[in-house]
């Protein structure tokens, strides 16, 4: 009897702290209708460029305009006409609060954003390269724009 209230209360001491961790992940986002929000997307790149990975992409495109709420966390966005194919619903997951003027945003046209919210990535200029030299090989190495 006495064994068992101990395993109890440490069980509980340990689920108590994994969710005192697991909080500070959380966020509640909610937001309102009419408000701007950004969508996320993903880069997919078909081969490795010049043997680097990580380069910087955009993660988010828009600003969207707020429809309406569907559900608890579900959010129906204004999307353009070049993003037609998209469904318009989406997570509170895949969105970011915008906290600027909704003028300034940058252009979709250049970015062929695809149904499944993927885009591929073209380096448009080798900015510098350079040769690292070490004990028996040589590495060449480039910086892309």
């Amino acid at each position: 009897m006495l064994n068992s209230r101990l395993v109890r209360e440490h069980l509980r001491v340990a689920q108590s702290r994994q969710k005192s961790y697991a909080d500070v992940q959380r966020r509640d986002l909610t937001f309102k209708v009419d408000d701007f929000v950004y969508l996320k997307v993903s880069p997919m790149r078909g081969i490795r460029r010049f043997n680097m990975k990580g380069k910087p992409a955009p993660r988010y495109i828009g600003p969207f305009k707020i429809v309406e709420r569907k559900g608890e966390v579900a959010y129906k966005l204004e999307l353009p006409s070049n993003l037609s194919g998209i469904h318009n619903v989406f997570h509170v997951s895949q969105l970011k609060k915008c906290l600027r003027v909704p003028e300034e945003q940058a252009p979709l046209e250049g970015l062929d954003v695809r149904e499944d919210l993927t885009y591929t990535e073209y380096p448009v200029k080798i900015l510098e390269t350079s040769e690292r030299v070490t004990r028996n090989r040589r590495v060449k190495m480039c910086r892309v724009q």
